[in-house]
């Protein structure tokens, strides 16, 4: 007997990342990766988190710290957040706010929630892979979301009918996304909620890079414009912000938040209850002391960083990529979108790049919900310093001017 014969539907829609295995190279010291989107490790806030998880556990919230929690998370966190969220315009209370154990958990609730067999989530072409693995379990019907295209909501509810399901929402990278590094435009963002209104759907605005501007103008968060279209009114807003400390002050200890009307954090609640509980309360209690005391400092220290890193990647690109070779420009974030000319493909290339150049980073296609996109491939210049930059790309270029000779 097998099991995998009776295993659900849905266990056939989930698949390895692509990325969770390239990220095994970091342990090889003589790889060059630019594969891994995750933060660098040196940069993290070290003291600080020594002294928060000191003072916990030796102060009168050791026990609270050690407990059960409630599902909503540590109130003073979600009092810190709402006042974060107000910041950048989002007229949040704590009642508003969840938190999570990462986006990703939010992510997976958010599919849960909203997503029946055959119904249809509105994409990027590509967009973060996490996000295609966390609704794929939910066995949904993917669309194309081109918010500037001529195409009207009617037009993706027709095709989401003839799949033999439902619209139900549309989910972006709004800042720096994760692939291709791109922000979207403000007009963009306004034609989301116009469609999202049109279609009477959800907006799921994933914001994990938002903090992470290094030039350029500030947009809002999609939340943001909507409340204010609804006179500062969260509660009538169908958006649904997902971010996280995860990029900005530790992903290992897996604290994320969600900011949305109060019927949607109601639910989200409920399925906390029934997953997990609620995130660990030690990781809760220790974040809200960094971030109290710690979050815009650090902020300014990481941008500094990768701005500088950033730099070096898109002068390495320009003196070393062939003809024919393109990429993008970021204003901020972790990664660098390239797009090969036609002849090429992104896994052909990684495997020549490991055996030949010793160099890692993620084929594109991984992020296509179809799996197109074979001719690019994603760099991120978060955790290598300046001259492992230059030389990787150095022998990246050699490597695909070579392939393209041949």
């Amino acid at each position: 007997m097998s099991l995998q014969e009776i295993f659900a539907t849905r266990a056939g829609r989930m698949k390895a990342s692509e990325i969770r295995e390239l990220l095994k190279l970091l342990d090889q010291p003589d790889i060059i990766s630019f594969a891994g989107g995750i933060p660098d490790p040196a940069l993290f806030p070290k003291a600080a988190f020594q002294e928060a998880f000191a003072d916990v556990l030796n102060g009168p919230l050791a026990g609270q710290a050690l407990q059960y929690s409630t599902s909503e998370g540590h109130k003073p966190l979600r009092d810190w957040l709402a006042t974060h969220m107000q910041a950048i315009g989002i007229p949040a209370t704590p009642d508003n706010i969840l938190i999570t154990s990462g986006s990703q958990q939010a992510l997976d609730y958010l599919g849960k929630l909203f997503l029946s067999p055959g119904d249809t989530a509105l994409v990027g072409w590509p967009t973060y892979l996490g996000a295609l693995g966390a609704f794929n379990a939910y066995e949904p019907r993917y669309d194309k979301l081109d918010p500037l295209s001529n195409r009207s909501g009617a037009d993706y509810c027709a095709a989401a009918q003839a799949a033999g399901g439902s619209a139900k929402f549309a989910y972006l990278s709004v800042d720096f996304a994760n692939p291709t590094g791109a922000t979207v435009s403000r007009a963009a963002r306004e034609r989301v909620i116009d469609l999202a209104e049109e279609m009477d759907i959800a907006v799921i605005e994933d914001a994990a890079y938002q903090a992470l501007r290094f030039d350029g103008e500030v947009i809002p968060p999609i939340l943001a414009l909507e409340a204010a279209r609804r006179g500062g009114d969260i509660e009538e807003c169908r958006t649904i912000y997902c971010g996280s400390f995860s990029k900005t002050l530790s992903p290992g200890l897996r604290v994320g938040w969600v900011c949305a009307a109060m019927p949607v954090i109601r639910q989200l609640v409920l399925m906390k209850q029934a997953a997990d509980l609620h995130s660990a309360t030690l990781n809760q209690i220790a974040i809200t002391q960094v971030a109290e005391t710690h979050f815009d400092a650090h902020i300014e220290t990481i941008r500094t960083a990768y701005r500088a890193r950033r730099d070096v990647m898109l002068d390495a690109l320009a003196a070393h990529m062939p003809e024919g070779v393109s990429w993008t420009r970021p204003e901020g974030g972790m990664f660098i979108w390239v797009t090969l000319p036609d002849s090429l493909d992104g896994a052909d290339l990684l495997a020549r790049s490991l055996e030949s150049e010793r160099v890692a980073f993620v084929p594109g296609h991984a992020f296509f919900a179809d799996g197109s996109g074979r001719n690019t491939l994603r760099l991120s210049y978060a955790t290598s310093d300046e001259a492992r930059i230059s030389e990787g790309i150095k022998r990246l270029g050699n490597l695909i001017g070579k392939a393209l000779d041949s």
